[in-house]
């Protein structure tokens, strides 16, 4: 009977998405596409409304270096794939979003830059709507730029449909979305502690870093930077499994120029670095 209501109140969900993406799409849209499981859960979702209303969804992937690299390639692939039009969004946001230092408020100022600028496309376009894929896991947790978005009016369909992290995954894979699975990857400067400067040298060095270890088999990654120390999170059964490959950190870290490794026994945590805000 759980599992029965589970999956009724599941296709509530998938109904009232498919009723919202409709409306929306009544009109050329723009999706802010990063190549996560939730941006290309809602352009997939996006196209399929838009092509019973004959209309085009611009699929547009904002470059920065705050956000690994590998991520444009995969971006065009899968926009080539589900049938929007791929374009790209160049942006210096440390430098232009007041985020230098990495104030408590970062990504409030990160995402009203951003998409302020996405603003300014959509209306060389003449589009009014631009949707993205905030969901409602995402309002339980530390999110200042959730604040930006609802000030620029940019919609956030998923969350308007009540769609969780699992329901987001649990619809991609009846897409057969090859990034179904795919772990979160929130941009670099979650890497450091708050109130700290922002340096994009240390940050590809911190993606370096998640990389290799990722590499090694593991899912959940972070390499949160405390000045020369790196502190590893993986996900905590696989604390014991990461131990095995102390050598191999220890060397391939401290070829990047850090000092110590470390690994954090509590496990990975999403928005760590956020525990000693102050609680409202």
């Amino acid at each position: 009977m759980w599992k029965e209501n589970v999956m009724e109140e599941f296709s509530e969900k998938k109904n009232k998405l498919k009723e919202l993406l409709h409306q929306y799409t009544k009109e050329d849209c723009i999706v802010a596409f990063s190549g996560g499981v939730d941006s290309t859960l809602l352009l997939k979702a996006a196209c399929e409304q838009a092509a019973r209303n004959h209309t085009k969804v611009y699929a547009f992937t904002i470059h920065t270096a705050l956000h690994p690299m590998k991520e444009i390639e995969l971006t065009k692939k899968l926009a080539a794939e589900i049938g929007a039009e791929h374009r790209i969004l160049y942006v210096d946001e440390l430098k232009e979003a007041g985020i230098e230092n990495n104030p408590t408020n970062r990504c409030y100022l990160c995402k009203r830059y951003m998409f302020q600028k996405l603003r300014q496309e959509a209306e060389i376009l003449g589009i009014s709507k631009i949707l993205e894929g905030t969901n409602l896991d995402d309002t339980l947790v530390y999110r200042p730029g959730i604040k930006a978005l609802q000030e620029l009016a940019i919609i956030s369909p998923l969350m308007e449909a009540c769609f969780t992290k699992n329901n987001v995954r649990m619809l991609a894979a009846e897409y057969s979305i090859p990034v179904h699975n795919k772990p979160a990857a929130p941009c670099m400067a979650t890497r450091f502690p708050y109130d700290t400067p922002l340096d994009y040298e240390i940050m590809e060095r911190a993606e370096l870093a998640e990389e290799h270890i990722r590499e090694l088999g593991f899912y959940n990654v972070r390499a949160r930077v405390h000045g020369l120390l790196i502190r590893i999170e993986v996900d905590r059964e696989d604390i014991e499994k990461l131990l095995q490959y102390r050598e191999d950190l220890i060397g391939f870290i401290k070829a990047l120029d850090f000092e110590y490794v470390s690994i954090d026994l509590e496990g990975f945590r999403s928005g760590s670095q956020d525990s000693r805000l102050p609680k409202k």
